[in-house]
């Protein structure tokens, strides 16, 4: 648990009345039925300890992303797979974007990396453009950490300029992880998945958490072709890390593809409303294409929202971004309504 430090994320909601939140950017229809009965079933073996080598949800997550199983390693969440790597690898040197997901900083100073940022400018729409090989030559990082779609932008990265990345990354030996979290609900999938088996130097990080809306559960999943990193990580965690009802939830999650791509229909109708909303209320949006949406309203919005019981995600803590800025889900049409009514009422009282 965190003690005596903030949390830089969203999804807390524990220390006020939060009857929507849009802070965390998690499914918008919640947990599916299945998976929560999956979860019940299994409470008569929380006496248990939990498989140490998850071999079932191994097996289903080998089914489901055609890939061998040596090629899967199970985590308490997509954050403790990146801290594990971190540990695993112990770079002296990592490249980042700003902004992006608070999570890969923290867990490179852990392990006392120096860390260069290379920043995306809002004059290009938060898109990551091809200076970014030229930085990779200046700072010749041992690790580079790329998130697609970005959060908190929710922009993909041009496939073409995502494998010049990825092959400049494995003639220089460097590390080259891409946290794919969020890509399932995106438009179009440009995974890299299908260059693991030729590129030992990618892993890629994959989560339940947001696709499936079992964030409380905590369970992510990183895929590489590199079995010797695989352990290295393996060994920086603790052999119980994911827990029998995280499991269960896992496999039951893996057949509920028909929901997934309901959401994605969801996601996408939604976003374009809500961008729509967004800046007719004179908000900068960025042209994200994931299930949540940066924008700039250049104004304190948060603190009136909370007083209404919605919260969003007060961005002024990303590197590269600052006071004014905010990320929020997308979520229902329902609650996508009184978002945008109560943000009104913030305004008009502004």
């Amino acid at each position: 648990m965190l003690y005596q430090m903030k949390n830089p994320h969203g999804g807390d909601v524990y220390d006020s009345e939060i009857r929507l939140d849009f802070s965390a950017n998690t499914n918008p229809f919640g947990t599916p039925e299945s998976i929560k009965e999956a979860i019940r079933s299994a409470l008569d073996q929380v006496h248990q300890y939990p498989d140490p080598f998850c071999r079932e949800l191994v097996s289903a997550i080998s089914q489901h992303e055609q890939l061998p199983p040596e090629y899967i390693l199970c985590g308490n969440g997509a954050a403790d797979l990146i801290y594990a790597f971190c540990e695993a690898i112990r770079p002296r040197r990592a490249l980042e974007l700003a902004p992006t997901f608070h999570e890969y900083a923290l867990a490179l100073k852990r392990v006392g990396c120096a860390i260069e940022r290379f920043t995306l400018r809002k004059t290009m729409d938060f898109a990551l453009t091809e200076d970014f090989l030229e930085e990779l030559r200046i700072v010749s990082p041992d690790v580079v950490f790329l998130c697609n779609p970005n959060n908190p932008t929710g922009r993909t990265i041009e496939p073409e300029l995502l494998k010049r990345i990825l092959d400049f990354c494995a003639k220089q030996k460097i590390y080259l992880f891409v946290d794919e979290c969020f890509l399932d609900l995106t438009d179009g999938e440009h995974s890299l998945k299908p260059y693991l088996e030729s590129y030992t130097q990618l892993v890629i990080l994959k989560a339940f958490t947001k696709s499936f809306g079992i964030a409380g559960i905590r369970l992510g999943y990183c895929l590489s072709g590199n079995n010797i990193l695989l352990g290295r990580m393996s060994q920086a965690s603790q052999p119980w890390n994911v827990s029998v009802l995280a499991q269960k939830a896992g496999v039951a999650a893996l057949k509920e593809m028909p929901f997934l791509q309901t959401t994605k229909e969801l996601v996408t109708r939604e976003r374009q409303w809500l961008t729509k909303e967004l800046e007719a209320l004179g908000f900068w949006v960025c042209p994200g294409e994931a299930n949540f949406l940066l924008f700039m309203a250049g104004q304190d919005i948060h603190t009136g929202l909370k007083t209404k019981g919605i919260a969003i995600r007060n961005c002024d803590n990303y590197y590269g971004l600052g006071a004014g800025w905010y990320r929020t889900a997308v979520r229902t049409h329902a609650d996508n309504l009184a978002l945008i009514a109560a943000m009104k009422e913030v305004l008009e009282k502004a």
